[in-house]
């Protein structure tokens, strides 16, 4: 069977029989690889905890009809060791690489995709920011990259130039006084501002945003990719925060 290399991020693992586990891989070059890790659980496996859930891996696997097999791992970011150390963090990073999953399922952007990941990853891993605006962040360019970019500074239904005050999850983002239909919500002036700048990972606006904008903004972020994902993020319900504003009908 042909044998292939690739950079991978651990996105999920569970168990095997009784030794082994399947391991869930974002890779650079294949998108989404399922892989079976043999004898991982033993004391003296050879992989020991490089094939955990956040880590940067460089794999050599060689494919299977159903599942390829995982040959070799060389570890290349520790970041999942780093991330469980904070309780905020861990549950960021568990919404992140979920969302991943569900949106590589397809194998396209993958690289996009990774790269993405990956740069959310290390700045979970270093504390560069506060853990619930590195995820926020992550969640609206991930979606952006998936083909459902969101506006916040024009309409998104006829693409009149802002600011506008209601936001719909249905039509895409901001929506001006014509366009805005019911069910629509009534965010914070500075709460636009916030999302447009997670959206552009314009950190100094971000990071200096009050605390009722940024749970303001988690609401309609959680909302928002969980309606074009079509069902809900479960990691979601487990982030340590608690967002203000989820809109009708959606649930975290």
């Amino acid at each position: 069977m042909p044998t292939y290399n690739d950079v991978a991020i651990v996105l999920r693992t569970h168990k095997l029989g009784e030794h082994d586990r399947i391991v869930t891989l974002l890779t650079r070059g294949r998108g989404k690889v399922r892989a079976v890790a043999k004898g991982i659980r033993r004391t003296k496996s050879k992989f020991g905890s490089r094939l955990e859930p956040a880590m940067i891996v460089q794999v050599q696997c060689y494919e299977g009809r159903n599942l390829d097999t995982v040959t070799q791992a060389e570890l290349v970011a520790a970041y999942g060791h780093h991330i469980a150390q904070d309780y905020g963090a861990y549950t960021a990073a568990a919404a992140m690489l979920e969302t991943a999953e569900r949106l590589c399922e397809d194998g396209e952007q993958q690289i996009q995709q990774f790269n993405l990941l990956a740069g959310g990853l290390a700045a979970l891993a270093s504390s560069a920011h506060e853990s619930g605006l590195v995820l926020d962040s992550y969640l609206l360019r991930a979606v952006a990259i998936a083909g459902w970019a969101p506006t916040f500074d024009r309409c998104a239904g006829c693409g009149d130039p802002g600011p506008h005050r209601a936001f719909n999850l249905a039509s895409g983002g901001a929506v001006c006084s014509s366009c805005r239909t019911p069910g629509s919500g009534a965010p914070r002036p500075d709460t636009f501002l916030l999302l447009g700048a997670l959206l552009a990972a314009d950190w100094d606006v971000a990071d200096a945003s009050a605390p009722e904008v940024r749970n303001e903004a988690t609401g309609l972020v959680a909302a928002y990719v969980q309606w074009h994902l079509e069902r809900g993020v479960r990691s979601l319900r487990l982030v340590d925060r608690t967002p203000t504003v989820v809109p009708e009908g959606v649930r975290q």
